[in-house]
């Protein structure tokens, strides 16, 4: 069996976990989330603490069943704490916005780049240079953060661009004569 399907997953105080044969879905204070389990894994609930089993022993079971665990994992710290990502600018000029639901780019093109956030997810910007993305969803905060990183990736030879708070970027040297 996977190793990470073997522990199990603790509901914390204030987390509705319901299990049906065609979705799992968690209520909490952050939201509601979904799921459609895969009919390899088998998921109980016991004692507020979630088990995944696989349903046979195939290889293709076992690692859906890790896959499964973490996915639900996901969902419970998502509607129980969320998930953020920090984004910073670097270059000069470059500056975000944020207003309601709305994200407004100055990243050095003749035009700014807005983006429209979807439904859960909040855009805060503590910074002209810093943008912070918040949601109940590990995998729609992260892609909105990888999308709009897209906009203007950091370039090698300056470290200009919008780049992951914790990001390391390598500068090359410029070539010499």
């Amino acid at each position: 069996m996977s190793r990470v399907a073997k522990m199990p997953v603790s509901i914390p105080q204030g987390v509705d976990v319901s299990i049906k044969e065609d979705q799992i879905s968690v209520k909490g204070a952050g939201g509601t989330l979904a799921l459609t389990p895969n009919a390899l894994v088998k998921v109980t609930n016991s004692d507020g603490k979630l088990a995944f089993e696989p349903v046979n022993d195939s290889r293709e079971a076992n690692a859906m069943s890790g896959t499964m665990r973490q996915l639900v994992n996901n969902m419970v710290v998502g509607v129980s704490k969320g998930f953020e990502k920090k984004l910073s600018l670097v270059g000069v000029g470059y500056k975000a916005a944020a207003s309601g639901s709305k994200l407004n780019l100055s990243v050095g093109f003749s035009h700014p780049v807005n983006f429209e956030m979807p439904a859960g997810i909040t855009v805060a910007t503590p910074t002209p240079t810093e943008v912070v993305i918040k949601g109940a969803d590990r995998q729609r905060v992260g892609q909105l953060a990888a999308e709009i990183r897209a906009v203007r990736p950091p370039e090698p030879y300056k470290g200009k661009g919008i780049r992951y708070a914790d990001e390391k970027v390598t500068i090359k040297e410029t070539k010499k004569k």
